[in-house]
Formats: C-alpha cells, sequence, structure tokens
C-alpha cells in the first residue's frame, strides 16, 4: 500500500503533466485556428467578437425624479433605497402617490 507522501507525489506529477498537455492541446488548437484564418483570409472582425474594452458602454446619466418632500423639496428617483424621509411619511400612513412628480 502507498504511503501518503507516495501518492501526494503522484498527485503533483499528474497535475503537472495534466496542465502539460492543456498547454500544448492550446497551443496547437491556436495553430489550427490561425493556419484557418490565414488560409481563407479572416480576421477577427470576420469572426465578430469584439474585446471588452471595444464594447459600446451605456450610457450613465441623472434620473429624473419621480417623488418630491413638499416641505424640503428633496427628491428621490425610485432607484435604490427609499430615503428617510419618505420612509418615515410611509411610516405614518401616507401613500407614495401623495409625494409622485
Amino acid at each position: 500500500m502507498a504511503t501518503l507522501n507516495d501518492l501526494l507525489a503522484q498527485k503533483a506529477a499528474l497535475e503537472k503533466q495534466i496542465a502539460d498537455a492543456q498547454r500544448e492541446e492550446r497551443g496547437a488548437a491556436i495553430a489550427k485556428v490561425k493556419a484557418l484564418m490565414t488560409e481563407y483570409g479572416l480576421s477577427l472582425a470576420d469572426l465578430g467578437t469584439r474585446s471588452p474594452s471595444s464594447a459600446p458602454r451605456k450610457a450613465s446619466g441623472k434620473v429624473a425624479a419621480k417623488y418630491r418632500n413638499p416641505a424640503t423639496g428633496d427628491t428621490w428617483s425610485g432607484r435604490g433605497l427609499k430615503p428617510n424621509w419618505l420612509r418615515a411619511a410611509l411610516e405614518a400612513g401616507r401613500k407614495i402617490e401623495d409625494f409622485a412628480v
């Protein structure tokens, strides 16, 4: 029966072999893809892929207020946590529609 150290050494050797095989197969796959791209005159743009840095960015801007505190003029867009003034008013029995802009 193998000892724990023997088994751990075998495990490490197998993990190294696996990593080496993955690296070799990945390299072979990349070489095949490059050869096919060259053969057919393809570029990355032809594949329809975009890098994350070239992806269009969503414009972020200020969101219009949906609720207003008539006493102070404070507003809330309806996004995120409810502000304290609105939470207190709702707990006091008022309706959110009372604050709609």
